[in-house]
């Protein structure tokens, strides 16, 4: 499936976004997976000795990415399971971490999103607003209105910021009963104290807040990725009115 035409040729300071392409696009991707996951966050892949971050998902998933023209490389990526190819793979890889049966009805209309990262060199913003936008292009063209996914806030510090950003949403932006889940290795919010001075919110947890999304519930922990991992969903029709009009028309 191809993306909008004005976004598949889209550029903002010398970036474009396009869907990947073969093997050789998917390993760009995988590789900056591997340098952002594991080589800044610590994670612990079962692929390290690859020097890759890859998985089953990544062959039923495509695979937004965001190229830097200058030099070539691949500074972001977000990949994407359509409810049709949900239905080949063994479960939504969010299941893994969280029981999202409260959730099973909007199954045929959502798309789970994932694994998304920047570029060290290239966290200002405009990386993450080109992959919304093929984000929000991407739903709409496969005819699904909600998008769903996790969110990670590493917990370097002990998971001082992971719980007072969890205080935050839980206050603001905690999703309706019926869309709530259920994290199968909850974060230990109370052990935890809520000392830390604030601190930014990371640029994809404000994406989805400004897209209009929910917390779902709880933050599940993930012990692999040293990352506490936040459950969003937005439903297109959300989807506030500043966002619609930069990610266009439906």
């Amino acid at each position: 499936m191809q993306l909008n035409q004005n976004l598949a040729a889209r550029r903002e300071n010398k970036l474009s976004l396009r869907l990947a392409q073969g093997a050789g696009d998917l390993l760009r991707v995988q590789k900056l997976r591997f340098d952002v996951f594991a080589g800044e966050m610590g994670a612990q892949l079962a692929s390290a000795d690859l020097g890759l971050d890859c998985d089953e998902y990544d062959d039923y998933c495509e695979h937004l990415i965001v190229e830097d023209h200058a030099t070539g490389m691949v500074v972001g990526t977000y990949r994407m399971l359509t409810p049709e190819a949900a239905a080949r793979a063994p479960s939504l890889y969010s299941e893994h971490e969280f029981n999202i049966a409260r959730l099973d009805h909007l199954r045929p209309r959502l798309i789970e999103v994932g694994r998304s990262c920047v570029h060290k060199d290239f966290r200002t913003g405009g990386v993450i607003t080109l992959l919304w936008a093929g984000l929000a292009d991407y739903v709409r063209k496969h005819g699904c209105e909600y998008l769903a996914g996790c969110a990670s806030v590493s917990l370097a510090d002990g998971g001082h910021q992971a719980v007072s950003l969890y205080r935050q949403l839980e206050a603001s932006h905690l999703a309706p009963a019926e869309w709530r889940v259920f994290p199968l290795l909850p974060l230990p919010l109370d052990r935890v104290v809520d000392d830390a001075a604030p601190a930014p919110m990371p640029p994809l947890i404000k994406g989805y807040l400004r897209a209009g999304a929910f917390v779902c519930g709880e933050p599940a922990w993930d012990p692999d990725f040293n990352c506490a991992d936040f459950f969003m969903l937005l439903s297109m029709n959300r989807l506030s009115k500043r966002y619609d009009k930069h990610f266009g028309s439906k």
